[in-house]
C-alpha cells in the first residue's frame, strides 16, 4: 500500500479504536507525551512502579521505552515490562535518550536490548550509532553526527542484526528494517526549540506500530511523516517555541486524510 494512504489509514484506526499506549518514560516528558497521544487519539498510560508495569504491559496495545531520567531501578521495570510484551506479541518502542552521553545510559539500552525484542529502536544519529562505536558521543541528548548514504547503510545492516527498526531522527528522519528505507522530510527545525518532542515522536511511533500488523518499518514512517507533518502545519500558526506547542497539539488533534494527502513527505527508497 501506498505509504499515503497507508498514513491515513493508520491514523483512522487509532482514531477508532483509541490503542493504550503503555509508557514507561521519563519526569521531563511525561504530561507532553500523554496530551500527544490525546490529542491524535491513542490513550496514553504512564506507569514505572516495578510491581505493576508486567500486568500494565498486558493491558496495553504498545509499549514505549524511554530512558531519558533513567536509574536502576527503572531499568529493571523496563526489562520486565518489555518482556512480558515480547511474551504476549506487543511492539516495544525504544527511545535511548542520551545513549553516547554516559557510559550508564549507553550500557542500559545495550542491557534493554540484549534481554527484550525490541521493534522500533528511535534516536538521533549518535544515540543509535553509538551503540556500535565507542568513539561516537552525544551532547547531553542532542546528536553530534549528521546522517550520510554510508550510515544509511550501516543502520541497515544493524537493523538485521537487531531484528528491529531503525528509526534516525534528523533534518531528513530515516527508517529502515533493513531491506525497506523511507526517508521523511516533515518536520520544521522549531520542533527541536520544545522539550519533548522527539520523545512525542516516539510515543506516537507507539500508537501506529499498535494498529499496524506486521510492517512496522512502514507503521514507523507513517508516524514520522504524521507528526512532522503536524509540525510543518503548526508553525503557520506560530513560529514560536511556547504558542508553536500549543498549535501543534491542536494540529495533531485536527489533522487527517486531507492534509496527509497534500502535505505528506515521505519517500520509500
Amino acid at each position: 500500500m501506498p505509504i499515503t494512504a497507508y498514513t491515513i489509514e493508520a491514523l483512522t484506526r487509532i482514531r477508532q479504536s483509541a490503542p493504550l499506549i503503555h509508557n514507561i518514560t521519563n519526569f521531563v516528558v511525561m504530561n507532553s507525551s500523554a496530551n500527544i497521544l490525546l490529542a491524535m487519539g491513542a490513550s496514553p498510560v504512564m506507569a514505572h512502579c516495578r510491581a505493576e508495569v508486567a500486568e500494565m504491559t498486558s493491558l496495553a496495545q504498545a509499549l514505549v521505552l524511554n530512558i531519558g531520567t533513567l536509574d536502576d531501578y527503572w531499568l529493571e521495570a523496563m526489562i520486565c515490562a518489555g518482556q512480558r510484551a515480547n511474551s504476549l506479541g506487543i511492539p516495544v518502542i525504544l527511545d535511548p535518550v542520551g545513549a553516547g552521553a554516559t557510559r550508564f545510559r549507553t550500557e542500559a539500552v545495550r542491557k534493554i536490548m540484549a534481554q527484550c525484542a525490541i521493534t522500533v529502536l528511535r534516536g538521533n544519529c549518535s544515540e543509535i550509532f553509538s551503540l556500535i562505536a565507542s568513539d561516537i558521543k552525544t551532547k547531553g541528548v542532542d546528536t553530534t553526527l549528521a546522517l550520510t548514504a554510508e550510515m544509511v547503510k550501516e543502520a541497515g545492516k544493524m537493523a538485521l542484526d537487531q531484528g528491529c527498526v531503525l528509526a534516525i531522527s534528523g533534518p531528513e528522519d530515516c527508517i529502515t528494517d533493513g531491506s525497506q528505507v523511507f526517508r521523511v522530510k516533515n518536520g520544521h527545525p522549531i520542533m527541536t526549540r520544545v522539550t519533548g518532542s522527539g520523545c512525542g515522536l516516539t510515543a506516537v511511533t507507539g500508537a501506529f506500530c499498535a494498529v499496524a500488523g506486521k510492517d512496522m518499518a512502514r507503521a514507523t514512517a507513517a508516524a514520522f511523516g504524521f507528526y512532522g507533518l503536524c509540525g510543518d502545519l503548526a508553525v503557520q500558526t506560530s513560529d514560536r517555541p511556547g504558542t508553536f506547542q500549543v498549535a501543534f497539539l491542536d494540529q495533531l488533534f485536527l489533522t487527517g486524510a486531507e492534509e496527509i494527502t497534500k502535505y505528506l513527505k515521505v519517500s520509500e527508497i
